[in-house]
């Protein structure tokens, strides 16, 4: 059996010693070989991931702190014969469940992966023979026949290798084809994008043919043993869950110091421990907010389907918010940044004139001889598609160089027409330049392409707007330098006079003259920049991550204002010694960069680690597979939809539908209004509930009766309150999402601002019932009596709350007051379905209510918008102390 050592490092092998130790030859496998092989290794496809099946997603809806704060004051409920208490909190956890649960099943089912990376039919050398098999019938040792346009199905050493080129971008980031030769030997450790003698699985050829063995399968290959690092990559836990947990802690201590207060002075004014009990139950379901879990729930959902409509689906319901929350986005350059397609983008002629080239092309002598030469030496077909992108077949140099003729008015068929071709000299990396001849009457034209150290010894004239003159061979490498230094691809095209011939041969390309050189770059998206900046306004630092030479790292960065002139790149290299020294090393070295050239997979990951070791919330953009590890360990990943790949897509959070790196903005501004909606809610019910505790509080101190009943504060809790905070999780953003610095990792729900007015609220509304039913009780109304009025004037306190609710910085009287329809008709639903109660004979026997005169309700509504003057004056007070340590 061959000897295929996944550690193995094949390229500083010779192919005599790959084929022995692989048990090969040029024959290839024979059939019963390879089916022994088959079942030793298994198919050459990686596993298959199993979506979480509805059961398991629902009961994962109770993995929460404040779950099982609920879970327990159910069974405390259920303990003492509370069935009441228990249902009403049983059905909204239940309910809480199955929406949660829905939502991220239909989110998996609809982003399912399906792996496309290994294709389906590939070209074998098998008992001597060419034939086409499946690829997942691949096995170490087979000879595998790649031409242009294939998928390579696993991993190989090359063999022969003629004019090969590779589009490895998925894998090493690079942006532009690599050339491979499988005369060479690599280094030992060579990373991946400098192995020029292997091809590996998932990638595309963009020209040439070649022959190599198998030296990898499945999990075997580069691409398996990035899928494999997922499964031993630890997942950072969400913004949103962090701060749930600590708010949860925190909650749960101040409940449990309340209760054993209210116990002990109970217990000194010798109350009956069964009624003490029952008091702390009821306590402890005025601070639990019930309705907290299923409002969470629905702003999420709600986040969710407002991100689809900006191109953004969520496949875990709680990216929502943690987009919202990253302090740093880490991008992959190429096709998250830039668009995957190189372009032709500048002509830089040996007379220091240089263009641009667009839709509009330059009327010029020169320029029109570099397209010729540029369409004449060609392989590729291209054509513009109906919404102006160029689309075609072939070698991406080629396709590149076609369309910058063809926007300068040349057709390649009707200079093929003028122009027959004779013969041609294919492009080869050991060659490093491609030339054919034609027919052009008497005598022939060689037109030739390629670097411009391999042209120069061929040329001894240059073009330029005076005419052919001697060439200047330092103007050229100058010219050379600058593109180079804006991070283009450089290529020189000449052209030249050669006797009609039916054969051209490189001894004869002299004499040449040098017609200019074309800049290749990987454009940026349009957007990019002004998303980049968006980010930076937002206050939320953009990093760019990319296998690219730094020179073409730093000159897209520079392009999006990621950059100035005196920034550098921080390699793979770099990195890696600063990893041999520790993640301190580590941690200084990224703590400032926001440009990584040449790095890595593993780096990647290494980068996002180190970030989050930082203390920041991190978000991974990419679409290759060498992404993928950073995109599942990340805060949230986003992969691109369109063109990332599968295993990129299974590793991330949120999908972009349009591939756009606008949309990630449009993500974290919707995850920002979901995070505010969060706190919109939550103060809302906890303000309400520290209303309930403050009465409570104060009925005991003063010796008096329950105010309300356990079922009556679940009424509160569960029904009216919970109608309008899914009327709060739908409000629309305030404006300045996008204006504000990104919260501090480490900043709590509970902060300063929500104290203070949390704080008011309970006091007010607490000490405003509490002050009506001691009144009521001294003029002689039964209990049962005052309860029910104490109830309605809860009801009415929540009505006002929670328009006080809508904004934490702005008057109640500065919002549009219907903006917001589902909030009013939320409103008026909570307040109608107590009024039916009132009414109802069944819910009057449950709730222990009845209905009231006008007079009354006067009086109680008047007492409610107390709690609008007290939050007016508070905001008051609070911008006007602003803006005083603002001015100081």
């Amino acid at each position: 059996m061959p000897d295929s050592n996944p550690q193995r490092q094949w390229q500083s092998l010779s192919p005599r010693e790959v084929t022995a130790l692989l048990d090969s030859s040029d024959a290839g496998l024979t059939t019963a070989e390879a089916s022994r092989r088959l079942s030793t290794y298994g198919p050459n496809a990686l596993p298959t991931p199993r979506l979480p099946g509805f059961p398991r997603l629902f009961l994962r809806q109770f993995a929460s702190p404040l779950i099982y704060v609920l879970l327990a004051a159910m069974a405390v409920s259920l303990g003492v014969g509370k069935l009441a208490d228990a249902t009403f909190i049983g059905l909204i956890l239940l309910l809480n469940a199955l929406i949660g649960a829905l939502q991220e099943y239909h989110a998996h089912r609809s982003a399912q992966a399906l792996r496309k990376l290994m294709v389906n039919r590939v070209q074998v050398v098998r008992d001597g023979e060419t034939i086409e098999i499946p690829g997942e019938e691949l096995v170490p040792g087979d000879l595998v026949l790649l031409g242009s346009g294939d998928r390579v199905p696993a991993d190989l050493y090359l063999l022969e290798a003629k004019g090969l080129e590779v589009d490895e971008s998925v894998l090493t980031g690079e942006s532009l084809p690599v050339g491979k030769d499988s005369d060479l030997l690599c280094a030992p450790d060579a990373p991946l994008a400098e192995r020029f003698n292997q091809c590996f699985a998932g990638s595309l050829v963009a020209s040439g043919r070649g022959r190599g063995v198998v030296t990898g399968t499945g999990l075997a290959t580069e691409v398996g043993k990035l899928s494999l690092s997922l499964e031993s990559a630890e997942e950072a836990k969400p913004p949103l869950f962090q701060r749930i947990e600590r708010f949860s802690k925190k909650l749960t201590i101040a409940l449990l110091v309340s209760v054993a207060l209210l116990a002990a002075i109970e217990l000194a004014r010798d109350t009956p421990p069964l009624l003490i009990f029952m008091t702390a139950v009821a306590l402890a379901v005025s601070a639990i907010p019930e309705g907290l879990p299923m409002a969470l729930t629905v702003v999420l959902s709600i986040g969710t389907r407002r991100m689809v409509r900006r191109h953004v689906i969520v496949r875990k319901l709680v990216a929502v918010e943690s987009l919202g929350s990253c302090t740093v986005i880490a991008a992959d350059k190429t096709g998250t940044l830039t668009e995957n397609r190189l372009t032709a983008s500048e002509v830089a002629l040996l007379d220091d004139r240089n263009y641009h080239i667009g839709t509009n092309h330059p009327s010029d002598e020169v320029i029109e001889r570099l397209c010729r030469v540029a369409a004449l030496c060609n392989e590729a077909e291209v054509h513009k598609t109906d919404d102006g992108q160029w689309q075609g077949s072939g070698d991406a140099v080629d396709q590149a160089l076609l369309a910058m003729a063809c926007k300068c008015g040349i057709e390649r068929g009707h200079l093929l027409a003028r122009y027959p071709l004779c013969s041609q000299i294919h492009y080869e990396p050991a060659l490093g330049y491609a030339a054919t001849l034609h027919n052009d009457g008497e005598r022939g034209l060689s037109c030739v392409k390629g670097a411009l150290e391999k042209l120069l010894p061929m040329c001894s004239s240059m073009a330029t707007a005076a005419g052919d003159v001697p060439l200047d061979n330092s103007r050229a490498l100058d010219a050379m330098k600058s593109l180079a230094e804006r991070g283009a691809r450089v290529l020189a095209l000449a052209e030249g006079k050669l006797p009609a011939s039916d054969r051209v041969f490189p001894e004869q390309l002299h004499n040449l003259c040098l017609l200019g050189l074309v800049g290749m770059v990987d454009p940026l998206r349009p957007e990019a920049a002004q998303a980049v900046s968006d980010c930076r306004t937002a206050g939320i630092h953009v990093c760019m991550l990319t296998g690219d030479h730094p020179h073409t790292a730093l000159s897209i960065a520079r392009e999006l204002k990621l950059a100035d002139r005196e920034d550098g790149a921080v390699t793979g290299m770099e990195l890696a010694r600063a990893e041999a020294q520790g993640s301190r090393a580590v941690d200084q070295l990224t703590s400032g960069t926001r440009v990584y050239a040449r790095v890595s997979p593993d780096q990647k990951l290494t980068i996002v680690q180190s970030l989050q070791r930082q203390g920041e919330f991190v978000a991974v953009t990419g679409d290759g597979v060498n992404d993928a590890p950073a995109l599942h360990s990340a805060h949230v990943g986003v992969a691109m939809g369109e063109r990332g790949t599968e295993v990129a897509k299974e590793s991330a959070d949120l999908l972009l539908t349009d591939d756009n790196f606008a949309s990630v903005v449009a993500g974290v501004e919707e995850g920002r209004i979901a995070y505010r909606n969060i706190r919109k809610v939550v103060f809302f019910l906890i303000s309400t509930g520290a209303a309930e505790i403050v009465l409570f509080v104060l009925s005991t101190a003063f010796a008096m009766p329950l105010p309300l009943t356990p079922v009556q504060l679940l009424w509160l809790n569960l029904v009216t309150n919970s109608v309008q905070s899914v009327g709060l999780a739908l409000e629309p953003g305030e404006g300045d999402e996008m204006q504000r610095p990104p919260r501090p990792p480490r900043e709590s729900l509970f902060d300063p601002l929500m104290l203070r007015r949390v704080i008011t609220s309970g006091l007010v509304m607490g000490g405003v019932a509490f002050s009506c039913f001691y009144w009521l009780l001294q003029q002689g109304w039964q209990v049962e009596q005052a309860r029910n009025s104490v109830l309605l004037l809860m009801v009415l306190f929540e009505n006002v709350q929670v328009f006080n609710s809508r904004s934490e910085v702005r008057s109640i009287f500065h919002q549009p007051f219907f903006s917001n329809p589902v909030l009013l008709l939320g409103t008026l639903a909570a307040q109608g379905l107590h009024i039916l109660s009132m009414y109802s004979p069944l819910m009057q026997g449950v709730l222990g209510v009845s209905p009231v005169s006008l007079a009354h309700w006067t009086g109680l509504l008047s007492l409610a918008m107390l709690q609008l003057l007290a939050m007016e004056l508070l905001l008051r007070i609070s911008n006007w102390r602003e803006s005083n340590t603002a001015a100081g």
